[in-house]
């Protein structure tokens, strides 16, 4: 035998199951090894100097250009030389590769080099095991048809998000360091919150107090740290303005208009009901191309803060007659202010 005992051993072991891959052809899943992996084995076994390969055949039986997009089919015959021990081992392989693309050139050069290749690891095939030969018989090696079993899952106590045992106070081995910190944490402030409800059960959970004069889902968030404009919403007070004639026409019905410039801009909300204008549909639409409503308005010498606040008055007062005899209730009758306004945050059941 011209092979070395360590050859015959390497040739003997069968390919790492890593480098196998699979794709499907035909509605079957073929296994094969790629052709760098092929080689390197090869220059591996052989000896970088120790056996070559020469392109015997090759030529094109296919080619074909459909609306900008060319098709190449390659088949190519590869010769392998082995030199071992003074020996010549010769072995022939034939292979075919396709090109697809939209440059001619690239899809002739990427079909021959595919050919060549095929040739190349079915020529190597015949030397045994580390080249794929058990592939062939239509299945993976071995080694990659038994896949290891997975271990048992261990249980996990109830409480393993507090990170302790439910009997002592040993801490639970987790997988990572991170698994499951924000799930953790989650968990952690809604138990808080059960334990604080059974302890006071009676007692005021609200973290904002309630606005004088608002409706009892609205809360003043202007009282926080940081404060919030307020935007409060009543379909009541709309339909009122929009019973009233348009502050330029005088034309009914009109539509209740939102003076923008009246607070903050805010992401998605409109102004507040209060700073709401009466303005007929002709003129609603003409406002809104202006853009600078302000300057719109200035120029028809229309105060629309101040006809706004009067109208959220008087449908206040039809709305809530008896506010303010009411104890600790009042309508609120400040007129509006410059700069930065304060504004209760909407109710999640009201529209914009």
């Amino acid at each position: 035998m011209a092979f070395s005992a360590r050859q015959v051993r390497a040739l003997r072991r069968q390919p790492d199951h890593r480098h196998i891959r699979t794709r499907e052809a035909n509605g079957r899943e073929l296994t094969y090894l790629e052709g760098w992996y092929t080689i390197s084995e090869a220059n591996r076994i052989f000896g970088f100097d120790g056996w070559n390969r020469e392109t015997v055949e090759s030529r094109c039986v296919l080619a074909r250009e459909n609306r900008g997009t060319f098709l190449a089919v390659y088949l190519a015959r590869v010769r392998v030389t082995v030199h071992a021990d003074g020996a010549t081992i010769i072995r022939e392989g034939h292979g075919t590769g396709e090109g697809r693309g939209a440059s001619p050139g690239e899809v002739h050069d990427i079909a021959l080099k595919a050919a060549e290749t095929d040739a190349t690891k079915r020529a190597l095939t015949t030397f045994g095991k580390p080249f794929g030969l058990e592939l062939y018989r239509g299945g993976r090696t071995a080694s990659s048809q038994k896949p290891l079993p997975s271990p048992p899952p261990v249980p996990v106590p109830a409480d393993a998000h507090l990170g302790f045992h439910p009997d002592d106070t040993t801490p639970i081995p987790r997988p990572s360091r991170y698994y499951g910190r924000r799930q953790d944490l989650v968990t952690r402030d809604r138990a808080q919150g059960r334990r604080n409800l059974e302890v006071q059960p009676s007692a005021d959970t609200s973290i904002v107090p309630a606005s004088p004069g608002l409706f009892p889902s609205q809360i003043d968030k202007s009282v926080l740290a940081i404060a919030e404009p307020k935007r409060l919403r009543d379909k009541a007070h709309l339909r009122f303005v929009a019973s009233q004639p348009c502050l330029v026409c005088g034309r009914q019905p009109s539509d209740p208009h939102h003076l923008r410039f009246a607070q903050p801009r805010a992401l998605g909300l409109k102004v507040s009901d209060e700073f709401t204008v009466p303005l007929c549909r002709g003129h609603h639409r003409q406002l809104h191309q202006a853009g600078n409503e302000a300057a719109w308005l200035e120029d028809l010498d229309i105060n629309a803060l101040e006809i706004a606040q009067g109208l959220w008055e008087e449908s206040r007062a039809k709305t809530f007659p008896t506010a303010a005899q009411a104890p600790g209730q009042q309508v609120p009758a400040d007129p509006p202010q410059a700069g930065p306004r304060q504004e209760a945050s909407k109710s999640p059941n009201e529209p914009n």
